[in-house]
């Protein structure tokens, strides 16, 4: 780091990149308006450039500041977790905070067992379930040097430390006023009927539609959401048919006007991992972290099997 930059100066960075507001930034930093002011002039004169421009009543990035926006976010928060690196890890006395890419799927089934988790077992503790998006998938395994962890399938990162988190297995649904399909699906029904599903780019589609390519069936989009949670409501009183993890269908909404069907095709289990970087393998609070995880799931799952 240069010598006229410092921790609090890249925080101040984050803040008016992020709130695009001096006044904003500095409410977020607790300091005054004057402090924020005189730390957007510093910053200006080290990167030779105006950041912020007002524009009428508000600011405006440049083209520079743009570019800065997601690197000052990613420093910040490594930075954060390289001062909150302690030998020994108390979850009880901790305030630090955890970032976890996930998608909303895992959101939703280990969600509620990881907040009551963290209530009871580290009050101070903040963790940030940040959405897993399609340029992370493509992007991994970069996406793991701003995280503290990522839960996604095998088939996007290789090499890095992991653990099998969660299993799951794949269903089909369909409207349940949908009359093109009877008793059961067929491999027709999956070639011919429009698809809903989640994430369009082809390296960021599920494992399940890609395996229904291998068996000879080319899905047509008809809608597509980065949501599994989405994807009852895309289905409900449609002529649309979209794969969806089988968990889910207990807690997604619109359930009530889906059928829920057997795949015509076998199609493999879903298991998604939680991957970190190397770097966090050793450390303590890490590992309590992860241990959190699987608490979660194992609640997750006797709570599933209780109901």
């Amino acid at each position: 780091m240069p010598r006229t930059m410092d921790f609090n100066l890249l925080r101040a960075l984050q803040a008016l990149l992020e709130e695009r507001s001096v006044t904003r930034a500095a409410e977020r930093l607790g300091q005054s308006q004057p402090a924020a002011s005189a730390a957007l002039a510093k910053l200006r004169r080290h990167y030779r450039d105006e950041l912020l421009t007002r524009v009428g009543n508000s600011y405006q990035l440049s083209p520079l500041a743009l570019q800065l926006l997601e690197h000052a976010a990613e420093a910040v928060a490594m930075a954060e977790r390289a001062f909150s690196l302690q030998a020994d890890f108390d979850p009880a006395a901790s305030e630090r905070t955890f970032t976890v890419a996930v998608s909303d799927y895992t959101a939703t089934v280990l969600g509620p067992a990881l907040s009551r988790l963290l209530s009871d077992r580290a009050p101070g503790i903040q963790l940030h379930l940040r959405t897993l998006t399609a340029d992370m998938l493509e992007g991994a395994p970069e996406t793991l040097r701003g995280l503290d962890a990522v839960v996604m399938p095998h088939s996007y990162l290789v090499g890095l430390p992991y653990e099998d988190l969660l299993h799951d297995e794949w269903v089909c649904l369909v409207s349940t006023d949908n009359q093109a399909v009877g008793e059961e699906l067929s491999k027709k029904h999956l070639a011919d009927l429009p698809w809903a599903y989640t994430f369009r780019r082809l390296s960021a589609l599920t494992t399940a539609i890609r395996e229904l390519r291998v068996h000879g069936i080319e899905p047509h989009p008809r809608m597509i959401a980065e949501s599994y949670s989405a994807l009852p409501s895309l289905v409900a009183g449609t002529n649309h048919i979209a794969l969806i993890q089988k968990r889910l269908t207990r807690l997604a909404p619109r359930m009530d006007q889906v059928r829920v069907m057997q795949c015509p095709v076998p199609l493999a289990p879903l298991v998604l991992a939680l991957w970190w970087h190397p770097t966090h393998t050793a450390d303590a609070g890490h590992q309590w972290l992860r241990g959190l995880f699987h608490d979660a799931e194992a609640l997750a799952l006797s709570e599933s099997v209780s109901s």
